[in-house]
């Protein structure tokens, strides 16, 4: 417990002060009185009332504690509340291009982004997300939206095939700037992830960046595939499935300079894991950049305190005016 104003608990000092006044008042103001007659009369009524006289004293010093602790107003901090800022608008830009199947990652590069982006939009409760996918094009798979159910679904169906392919990073870019530029949240966020080089598209990746920071919006990119070459599954002419070795070609000067222009930062995911650990520091870059307030709820808790004063000094009123009434 703790107590608003803890200044007003020196006022106990008071209470060791009234015993001893007490004590000394009543051991000067007492004088013996001899009755003709009434020698005998303490044996028969008992000394138990004489003593009983002390609860009045008693009473009245504990009625002074409980006022005082009043004054100092205690209050319960054990009710905690977390207040954070207003929830980020986020947007997850997505490579669906033909090289994203390349199985360095587990099953594919897609389906590795895909599972994992699903746990980043799991683990923010407060935020805001939109889906953007590009190959050759790019389009929004999913609008702002808070229902984290709505993009994990949007998610999940995302597929290979739905557009030309290629690898328009700047187009992917843009659409996404596009989508959350008018966004009134503190914080915007773009989460670029590719594993190619730009090679189709009218804008450029730069042009995008410089254009996403005009707005200011944080863009951190993600580089995925590992370093040489990856497996990937193709059909031959005949129409049968292999499985080849392909060059991992990932222009990362680029993604190091969109990161760079709009305050984020450029990272190299090479399998699974990786992956998964660069959404994390992604999670907790985001986190810090919140506001987040923790403060104790304080709850009154002097009204006990006072009603017990008031009975008792009712009490003591009573008995003083008729158990313990003395004669004028």
């Amino acid at each position: 417990m703790d107590f608003a104003y803890p200044a007003f608990l020196y006022a106990l000092i008071l209470v060791p002060l009234m015993i001893a006044w007490y004590f000394w008042r009543g051991r000067k103001g007492t004088a013996p009185l001899s009755l003709s007659g009434f020698e005998n009369l303490d044996d028969k009524m008992g000394s138990a009332r004489v003593w009983l006289r002390h609860v009045l004293a008693v009473l009245r010093m504990t009625v002074v504690i409980l006022i005082v602790v009043v004054l100092a107003r205690p209050q319960s901090s054990n009710q905690w509340e977390q207040v954070t800022t207003e929830g980020i608008d986020i947007v997850l830009c997505m490579d669906i291009s033909g090289s994203m199947q390349a199985m360095d990652f587990k099953p594919n590069r897609l389906e590795a982004s895909k599972n994992v982006g699903i746990e980043f939009v799991n683990a923010r409760q407060n935020d805001r997300f939109g889906l953007v996918v590009f190959a050759g094009e790019s389009f929004t798979q999913c609008p702002m939206t808070t229902d984290r159910a709505v993009v994990i679904n949007f998610l999940k169906d995302i597929d290979f095939g739905v557009i030309e392919d290629g690898t328009a990073i700047g187009m992917g870019l843009a659409t996404a700037v596009n989508r959350i530029k008018e966004s009134k949240a503190k914080s915007k966020v773009i989460i670029l992830l590719t594993d190619g080089v730009n090679n189709r598209g009218d804008v450029g990746p730069v042009t995008a960046a410089e254009l996403a920071a005009g707005f200011g919006i944080r863009v951190y990119t993600i580089g995925v595939g590992s370093h040489g070459n990856a497996p990937i599954q193709m059909q031959d002419m005949f129409g049968r499935t292999i499985t080849q070795s392909m060059p991992v070609e990932i222009d990362e000067d680029v993604l190091q300079t969109i990161a760079e222009t709009t305050d984020g930062a450029y990272f190299r995911a090479t399998n699974n894991n990786k992956l998964r650990e660069i959404y994390q520091e992604i999670d907790q870059l985001e986190k810090t950049r919140l506001d987040i307030k923790q403060f104790s709820k304080k709850k009154e808790e002097y009204f006990p305190f006072l009603l017990a004063a008031l009975l008792i000094l009712l009490c003591e009123v009573f008995l003083r005016y008729t158990l313990f009434r003395t004669i004028p």
